[in-house]
């Protein structure tokens, strides 16, 4: 099938072979009573003129040259109305929604189809063999395809699930709220770093304050601060909230001190507690990337009474990987993993099988030792405790190797990084 990508740059001639200059864009209209926008239109650069050419006027579209079916000083020209989609500049390369498949995917390239003397665009290529044939190499996209036996109808979406576009001068979204609901955090994200200041303002504000805490933390600190720049102080509160303590910290790090004050004023008491807590240490150290927000039990609860105190306590995902024992003025005594704790016998007490040799760090501990602590220790979490031992915080994995390791480092570790930071 032909692609928008074999039209890019294509000298156009006219019916007597002369050159009218070269294809820059292509457009298209979107009809409500056909999923697919027909190409309407080609613009044609012959140095600093631009002139637009309806389709009727193609002869041959997909070869060496576009032909048109006219002599240059008869051929009609095209007046845009304002609606029509710029298929090159608009389109490839953008993020969009594949609203079937609940993900940000980027557009490679652009299939066309030809129905009834009009020609559609069909298909929206994600794969890497849009991007080689992009840059001449679509022979060699066949053959890689062909030798590892690759379905590449596989990286094509149907134009019907990327009708989240409104093609206008902001390509702003109009997927509806459930879709952005359905959407990863890391996927909100990705959006909204690929967005100018008005489209992600008008994201954001169609989220609620849970999807909006989730998305934020998928991106730098900077960049969270620049995002919230123009919402209310309540909202803000609102979704600090909803933040995990550290995450909370990191953005209020970022604000001027006189706001990051006023928000904690509007926070609830207890998590404006944790968030100060966290404020309060060098960001290089501990202290400064832990999170209070991990559960820990009494040693003498049995396995059954356990699984319910770690029901109560309600602690984020990423921190029940282990629960810490602790006794009643929060001394760390012990660990113990999930699987410790499925495989233990209702009846048995927590400090028979919990582990009383705790790997810990203090909360002034340099980022770099708490890094080499949990590599060789192989741990996925590690408890920070206070000069007097008491647990105040406990450090993830990722959070140690992120002060640390190089950007270019972590692109090589997809397997390990990112899949634990997901």
């Amino acid at each position: 099938m032909p692609f928008i990508s074999q039209l890019i740059g294509r000298v156009v001639v006219d019916s007597e072979g002369k050159n009218l200059g070269h294809l820059d864009e292509v457009l298209a209209v979107q009809n409500p009573q056909f999923p697919h926008p027909q190409l309407n239109s080609l613009s044609v650069i012959n140095k600093t003129e631009r002139t637009i050419y309806p389709f009727s006027e193609v002869t041959v579209l997909f070869a060496s040259e576009i032909s048109l079916a006219h002599p240059q000083n008869i051929l009609k020209t095209h007046v845009l109305s304002g609606n029509e989609i710029k298929l090159i500049d608009d389109v490839l390369d953008k993020q969009i929604i594949d609203t079937n498949g609940i993900r940000v995917v980027r557009v490679n390239d652009l299939e066309i189809t030809k129905v009834n003397g009009n020609y559609y665009v069909s298909n929206v290529d994600i794969g890497s063999t849009g991007i080689l044939r992009r840059v001449g190499l679509a022979k060699l996209a066949e053959w890689i395809n062909k030798i590892f036996s690759r379905d590449a109808t596989k990286n094509k979406i149907s134009w019907d699930f990327v009708e989240l576009l409104v093609h206008d001068q902001f390509m702003r979204l109009k997927v509806p709220g459930e879709k952005i609901r359905d959407l990863h955090p890391a996927d909100l994200a990705e959006l909204l770093s690929d967005m100018n200041h008005k489209e992600g303002r008008k994201l954001l504000d169609s989220m609620d304050i849970e999807h909006l805490a989730d998305a934020l933390e998928e991106v730098e600190p900077e960049f969270q601060a620049t995002l919230v720049q123009e919402m209310s102080d309540e909202r803000v509160a609102d979704v600090l909230e909803e933040m995990s303590p550290d995450e909370a910290a990191d953005l209020l790090a970022e604000l001027p001190a006189e706001r990051s004050e006023d928000l904690l004023e509007l926070m609830e008491d207890e998590e404006a507690k944790d968030v100060r807590m966290l404020l309060s240490y060098p960001e290089d150290t501990a202290g400064g990337i832990m999170t209070t927000d991990f559960a820990s039990i009494r040693p003498g609860l049995t396995a059954a009474k356990a699984i319910e105190a770690i029901r109560s306590q309600e602690p984020d995902a990423e921190s029940i990987f282990y629960v810490y024992v602790t006794d009643e003025a929060d001394h760390l005594l012990g660990v113990f993993s999930l699987s410790d704790l499925v495989l233990a016998k209702p009846g048995t007490l927590v400090s028979r099988f919990m582990h009383q040799k705790v790997v810990s760090a203090d909360v002034l501990t340099k980022q770099e030792i708490l890094a080499q602590l949990i590599a060789k220790y192989n741990l996925l979490t590690i408890p920070i405790v206070d000069h007097e031992n008491r647990l105040v915080g406990m450090v993830t994995a990722d959070d140690a190797l992120d002060k640390i390791i190089p950007t270019a480092w972590k692109k090589k570790l997809p397997r390990f990084y990112y899949y634990n930071r997901a």
